[in-house]
């Protein structure tokens, strides 16, 4: 039961924070959005347990969560930007073709 609270509090902090940061180059699909919620989650609760917030015994809760996965939403778009990482719904029509 325990996984499935985490994926579940993943989605909604996940669409949370596609919400709060609207842009081309989002992660869409439940899978996707699952993955940015959860890891939002983890980058909340390393930073507050960093600067006190948390305990070593405590995790990040929903609004933790979503303000974790708009700072990885938040990297991921400068990321984009700076081309260091491509842009996956951009494709070039010269490459070869991928199974999806």
């Amino acid at each position: 039961m325990h996984i499935l609270w985490i994926v579940l509090i993943g989605f909604v902090a996940g669409l949370i924070a596609r919400t709060l940061m609207p842009g081309p180059n989002n992660p869409s699909g439940f899978i996707l959005t699952t993955v940015l919620g959860i890891a939002g989650a983890f980058v909340a609760t390393f930073l507050g347990q960093k600067f006190g917030w948390y305990r070593l015994d405590q995790g990040a809760g929903l609004i933790g969560a979503s303000v974790g996965a708009v700072i990885v939403l938040f990297i991921w778009h400068r990321l984009v930007v700076s081309r260091t990482v491509t842009d996956p719904t951009t494709r070039d029509p010269l490459s070869p073709r991928r199974w999806l």
